[in-house]
């Protein structure tokens, strides 16, 4: 190509009679649009509506409205750019740029700077975006790759497109299911899938499959509308009539975590970053996404040690949730715990209630009423304890002190809160008076009740170890664990008396159970004393009205015990999270009949999906279970139609298995017809086959192995 251009230049030059020799053809410039006809190599580059900027420049910031300065005060103000923004993270070599405008010999404005990681420059925007260099130099600070947006922007307005209305799919169909069953997703390998839990054909319905649906985990939306699955660059949520769409993306990458609030109105997900200089903190990015709209409502960065303070569970260096939510359905507050503060914001606005934290001085610990804003804080011993230990209430917003309690030689707190936010028990760990040992009381709020009355309740055997303690939901009756492994007590007690009067009582101590755990049924009245991991999976189905054990089993090496949303049914799963032996998940039914078990290898998660709160009234409510036996005529019916069909599915797979070994017999008798021959010539012609005719004799046979000799002398 090059030669015949070379050719075609010559050629010319030598029509207009120039020594092709002389000529700088460098310095040549064409009119505009000649091209001397020799298209170019390269001419697609200029073609404007083609061109497109490469995205991938995440690490690179604009800092735009710098002062206008010559070539003499180039320096310093580089290096005064430099100081500021090197303080953020570390600019790469030749990583500031400053271009300068050739005719004036001034720079234009505004410069580039390129980071190590897309972290810190992320960082350096949210830093110095509207910094005050001085009265009339503000930075305005945008990412580079955030151009090609602003490229296509349009000169005019136009009105945005009026699409038709469509009705969206109803996302709560599932609940509309004749049968009344409820489903549950599992991960196991690479799949996901989710499926209907039909307990009457003893066996799962397949609903939706999908390999490689999540990077990470899966997670149900506390009301059931929605599965997240999380991936490196964000979280999605998927829902439908009848399958699995896609609803909406959240953009975060590198995400980790995720949290709904309780109404699934938000959606909170976690990020945190390693620094490129290994002296720095992590670097943490926590999002709230409005769920329905995709919309992000307020973000919160900074290292993670900004945010190491509360939760109970997380990844490294951060517990999980930061945020929790408060105020009941409404999803109207959230708050996180800081040093000497909560801080309590309101989703209205998304900045703090009356705009300022709450101060705590070494507050350790609060959580929320799971029905209205009120907080349960604690505040450990100080001054070696002459300042004793408290647990305070406080009302949201107003921030008005409902109650305290004063709490001595305190060791440790924790807060239970009763699933209605009728009652708050505080576990109360204190020391004996040597202070060599601690024993555990609990200290028992009425939170409904009138001034707020608080009980205190010790064991029969103070020095006894709580191992494990849970509410009953809905209802005022509450299981404690205690003594020593292996076999512990469980004790179970109520917080009305005989006559309905205000005062806790204890119902029953059930004595040496093989139990770590407590499962309350979602409807109480059953629970699950449990033995999990260590304990081998043994399992005891506990009716609390009766006082009886309705069932006595186990789920070898059992990690996971999880009711289904009604309470009907209940899942125990051996994840391989904890070994690789097992592997899968039984379906009980809530009395402890096996109904069906599944075996999967690599099996990871096991979710029932939740189910919104009835519609019904307290009231409805009672009266369906008073008339629970007209209601139930109508499903007997049905029980016994599967019942029958069950059976004769039975009687047809015997009725196979029975013509199955029927024919193998046929086959294996012909076998032994045509080979009758064979053994009579074995048997010296006897012609019968029958052992019992035959007389057995032992015949001994002397067999030489071996001959060998040795010559000894007399040595």
């Amino acid at each position: 190509m090059a030669s015949m251009v070379d050719a075609t230049i010559e050629a010319l030059a030598a029509n207009l009679g120039i020594d092709y020799l002389d000529i700088d053809v460098n310095s040549v410039q064409l009119p505009p649009g000649e091209d001397v006809g020799i298209p170019s190599d390269d001419g697609d580059l200029y073609q404007e509506d083609d061109l497109e900027l490469d995205t991938g420049f995440g690490n690179i910031i604009i800092v735009d409205n710098l002062p206008v300065v010559p070539c003499e005060k180039f320096e310093k103000l580089e290096g005064v750019i430099r100081k500021i923004y090197s303080q953020i993270g570390i600019i790469k070599e030749n990583g500031l740029w400053m271009p300068v405008d050739p005719e004036t010999q001034k720079t234009l404005g505004y410069c580039f700077i390129e980071y190590n990681t897309v972290q810190e420059a992320e960082l350096a925007k949210e830093k110095t975006n509207t910094y005050k260099l001085d009265r009339s130099h503000i930075f305005a600070v945008s990412m580079f790759q955030d151009f090609d947006r602003f490229m296509k922007v349009p000169d005019q307005w136009a009105p945005p497109e009026t699409k038709p209305y469509t009705p969206g799919e109803n996302l709560q169909h599932w609940l509309t299911d004749e049968k009344a069953r409820d489903q549950f997703v599992i991960r196991a390998g690479s799949d996901t899938e989710v499926f209907w839990n039909d307990a009457r054909q003893l066996k799962p319905e397949p609903v939706y499959r999908r390999p490689f649906w999540t990077e990470s985990f899966i997670q149900w939306s506390p009301l059931g509308t929605y599965l997240a699955t999380v991936h490196r660059q964000g979280a999605q949520l998927w829902g439908g009539a009848s399958t699995f769409n896609r609803l909406m993306r959240y953009a975060h990458p590198q995400v980790k975590l995720i949290d709904f609030s309780p109404a699934e109105k938000y959606l909170v997900t976690y990020s945190s970053h390693e620094p490129s200089n290994p002296r720095d903190p992590q670097r943490v990015v926590i999002n709230i996404f409005d769920a329905r709209m995709g919309k992000l409502m307020r973000d919160f960065k900074g290292s993670a040690d900004d945010f190491t303070l509360g939760g109970t569970g997380g990844v490294t260096g951060v517990s999980w949730p930061i945020f929790r939510w408060g105020g009941g359905k409404d999803d109207k507050y959230f708050a996180r715990m800081g040093k000497n503060v909560i801080s309590v914001y309101e989703t209205e606005t998304f900045s703090l209630v009356d705009k300022k934290s709450l101060k705590v001085e070494n507050v350790v610990d609060f959580s929320w009423s799971p029905t209205d804003p009120i907080l349960s804080l604690y505040v450990p011993e100080l001054g070696g304890g002459n300042q004793p230990a408290r647990v305070t209430l406080v009302q949201i917003p107003g921030k008005e002190e409902l109650r305290q309690k004063n709490l001595f030689s305190v060791s440790d707190c924790k807060m239970f809160w009763q699933s209605n936010g009728d009652y708050l028990a505080v576990k109360v760990d204190r020391y004996t008076k040597t202070k060599k040992s601690t024993y555990t009381g609990f200290e028992l709020f009425r939170i409904k009740e009138r001034d707020i009355p608080i009980e205190v309740l010790e064991l029969d055997n103070k020095n006894d170890k709580i191992i494990a303690f849970a509410w009953e939901p809905k209802g005022h009756r509450f299981a404690v664990i205690h003594g020593d492994n292996p076999r512990p007590d469980i004790s179970f007690y109520t917080m009305k008396s005989g006559n309905n009067t205000v005062r806790v009582s204890k119902l029953t101590t059930i004595k040496g159970k093989q139990a770590n755990a407590l499962f309350w049924s979602p409807g109480g009245k059953y629970i699950i004393l449990a033995g999990l991991k260590n304990l081998n999976g043994q399992l005891e189905f506990y009716n609390v009205d009766e006082l009886e054990t309705m069932a006595a089993t186990e789920h070898f090496m059992a990690t996971d015990v999880e009711w289904d949303p009604t309470g009907r049914y209940v899942a125990t799963v051996v994840s391989s999270v904890h070994h690789e032996m097992e592997n899968g998940f039984n379906i009980w039914s809530f009395s402890g009949k096996l109904l069906y078990r599944i075996l999967k290898d690599h099996f990871f998660q096991f979710s029932w999906r939740p189910r919104p709160p009835s519609f019904l009234s307290a009231e409805k409510e009672e009266e369906v279970a008073k008339n629970l036996k007209k209601y139930s005529k109508k499903y007997e019916a049905e029980d016994q139609d599967v019942s029958l069909q069950l059976s004769e599915q039975d009687r047809e797979k015997r009725k196979m298995l029975k013509d199955e070994w029927d024919k193998w017999v046929s086959k294996w008798r012909q076998l032994h017809e045509k080979e009758k021959l064979e053994r009579q010539k074995l048997r010296d012609g006897e012609v019968s086959d029958e052992e019992e005719e035959y007389e057995a004799k032992e015949v001994e046979v002397e067999e030489l192995l071996d001959v060998s000799e040795e010559v000894l002398t007399d040595d």
